[in-house]
């Protein structure tokens, strides 16, 4: 018994100094602790047998620490040390399961005899939970095994009722009378030669009078007793069986049915026949076949349905989605369906699948999507409920049906009046502005103030730009028109479209910076169109940078086996997935009222008119960059022979 691990507890230390060297001369391990609460973190770790403690200390006195301790470890022992003032708290010690007290100073005859006790008092309590220990399992043991001896009698008595009962059904079967000739099921005894004695009247009707034929003639793919059939399985394994077979009808027709044999013994125990009831499975099969049937219909519906199709549970995690689905956002189950169809690091605001799961209502609204490939797509998303065979609504179905065809027809019809609705604001104020520079202009003239007129003309040049820009911006939406393309050099055309840029960004206060070689070579290009794409970019720039003293904007080019490519970055504040996702949808601006929504829309369709694309890499707060590629037609030779 291991009895050697002391802990000493007293707020002198010339006690606990000297006590600890006697304790360790005993032969203990010792460790020390000033109060009561250094003590119960020391008693944590060092999980002593025995403790002694000074009844008076700070902090935490003895009587406290021993309540705890005895919640701790009931089975520790604590001896109280006290003074001959304390003989009160020390009796008191006793009724909270202190093995002892000694009183100071510590006569260390005192001190062994206290030891004794309480290495008597810790021995005797581990021989007695020892004895209850072994007292309980001997008993639990003697419980199991009358538990087991009924049981078994129990099955005995179980066993010969069913033998009885088999017996009597072999009786039934071959009088022709009783429950056997009422089930709706084919019932047949065999002998031990593999003969049928007996079956009942259902047998009968669909295999015809097999008494005295083989067992394995009933069955379609059983030819002789070589290929043992159930009820000969069960004379070789003295055991039931159970398998699923074809029985042959007295018309030749095959019937698949579940066979279940059972050994029927007699007086000796040897098993004299076997029962054998066999359940006709065509119902079963037919209504199968149907139900496989119509899965496999709805299952195709579900893949070719010409719109995106999920199942999605109450975490929005996609449970299942369709073909189409897959196609164009990869194969999504089990992840999130804002992170594989919105590429969001969080639930949608207002999301249409969360209100369905709570309060069961279908609803819908339309959004822009982002394919794998890049496709942006304007979609109707519709979300229903789906209900388990309770009717709880545990999953929710999202369609979403792709409508950008539509809605860019529809926008051709009725955006033109709402855009000018929208734009009208914006006119009235480049009118006033206007109104002033003339008003400054005419002051200026009159009074010979050239430092007005001057102010007064930027102020009309600035506006009547802005005026250009938006009526340029209403024709190249409302009337689609074919590009009138020519040859020009590429270098001159971006340094004069990077001049226009950088006298938005001197009035931005942005820095501006360009990068065009001069061997760029030609290209085919509608000079009006592509400059006022190009220049849309440049103020969108600016208009990212505003407010930043170290804005920044830069334009180049080069070329590249892919064509000429044109880059546009900024340093302001950036755009999220989402933003990147739509800003060339009609109508979508992330300014507020400072921007119509048209600028990105009209730039985009002009560089897909030249044959172009543009790739977009934004993060907020980390500036964005719009890489526009040109295809080479007449300028990629050219540009080679000029090098």
């Amino acid at each position: 018994m291991d009895f050697k691990r002391l802990l000493l507890v007293d707020d002198e230390e010339g006690v606990r100094r000297f006590l600890g060297l006697s304790l360790m001369d005993l032969g203990y391990e010792v460790q020390t602790a000033a109060n009561g609460r250094e003590a119960l973190e020391v008693f944590d770790a060092f999980r002593p047998n025995i403790v002694f403690t000074d009844i008076k200390m700070p902090v935490m006195d003895g009587i406290d620490l021993l309540k705890a301790i005895k919640e701790r470890s009931p089975d520790t022992e604590v001896v109280m040390i006290t003074g001959h003032g304390d003989m009160d708290l020390a009796i008191e010690s006793l009724k909270f399961d202190a093995s002892d007290f000694i009183t100071k100073p510590i006569n260390n005859d005192v001190l062994e005899v206290s030891l004794e006790r309480a290495r008597e008092r810790y021995s005797m309590k581990l021989q007695l939970r020892e004895y209850t220990e072994n007292l309980e399992k001997l008993v639990q043991e003697k419980t199991d095994r009358i538990v087991e001896l009924e049981r078994q009698n129990a099955a005995c008595q179980v066993v010969q009722g069913l033998s009885s009962a088999l017996s009597d059904a072999a009786q039934e079967v071959e009088t022709g009378y009783g429950v056997f000739n009422e089930l709706p099921c084919l019932v047949s005894i065999h002998n031990r030669y593999l003969e049928i004695v007996a079956h009942n009247r259902l047998f009968e009707e669909r295999l015809g009078n097999q008494v005295g034929n083989n067992s394995f003639d009933i069955y379609s793919d059983r030819t002789s007793p070589g290929n043992a059939c159930p009820v000969q399985r069960t004379f070789e394994t003295g055991k039931g069986q159970r398998s699923k077979e074809n029985f042959l009808t007295k018309d030749g027709d095959e019937i698949p049915v579940t066979v279940y044999t059972a050994p029927l013994p007699n007086k000796d125990g040897e098993i004299e026949l076997v029962l054998d009831i066999s359940v006709d499975m065509t119902e079963l099969k037919r209504l199968q076949d149907e139900l496989y049937t119509t899965q496999y219909k709805y299952q195709r519906l579900f893949d070719e349905a010409p719109c995106y199709i999920t199942v999605q549970d109450a975490d929005l995690n996609i449970v299942e989605a369709n073909r189409l689905f897959k196609r164009d956002f990869g194969e999504v189950e089990g992840h999130f369906c804002f992170e594989a169809y919105k590429h969001r690091n969080e639930p949608c605001e207002g999301c249409l699948v969360d209100n369905t799961l709570l309060d069961g209502e279908s609803r819908q609204r339309e959004t822009v999507v982002t394919t794998l490939s890049g496709e942006q797509k304007h979609m109707l998303v519709q979300a229903a409920p789906l209900h388990d065979a309770s009717g709880r609504i545990f999953q929710a179905m999202e369609l979403s049906t792709d409508i950008t065809e539509i809605r860019r027809l529809q926008d051709h019809l009725t955006s033109l009046g709402i855009m000018l609705g929208s734009m009208s604001h914006g006119v009235k104020g480049m009118l006033t502005s206007l109104d002033g520079g003339i008003y400054r202009l005419e002051s200026g003239l009159k009074k010979g103030d050239n430092e007005r007129v001057e102010a007064a003309t930027r102020t009309l040049k600035s506006m009547i730009g802005r005026v250009k820009k938006m009526v340029l911006d209403i024709l190249y939406y409302a009337k689609s028109r074919e590009l009138e393309t020519e040859a020009v050099d590429a270098s001159r055309f971006l340094r004069d479209t990077a001049d226009v840029g950088a006298a938005r960004a001197a009035a931005g206060k942005v820095a501006f910076v360009r990068d065009i070689p001069d061997d760029l070579g030609t290209m085919q290009a509608d000079t009006a169109a592509l400059s006022a794409a190009l220049v849309n970019f440049l103020e969108n720039g600016v208009d990212a940078c505003e407010g930043r003293e170290d804005g920044r904007l830069a334009l180049s080019a080069e070329r590249t086996p892919a064509g000429l490519v044109i880059t546009v970055s900024d340093n302001g504040m950036g755009m999220d997935h989402e933003t990147r996702d739509k800003i060339f949808t009609l109508f979508f601006s992330s300014k507020g009222k400072r921007g119509t929504g048209i600028g990105l829309f009209i730039s985009n369709q002009t560089i897909e008119q030249h044959g172009g694309s543009i790739r977009v890499e934004s993060a907020p707060h980390e500036g964005s960059t719009f890489i526009i590629t040109l295809p080479d037609r007449a300028g990629k030779q050219e540009a080679g022979a000029g090098k």
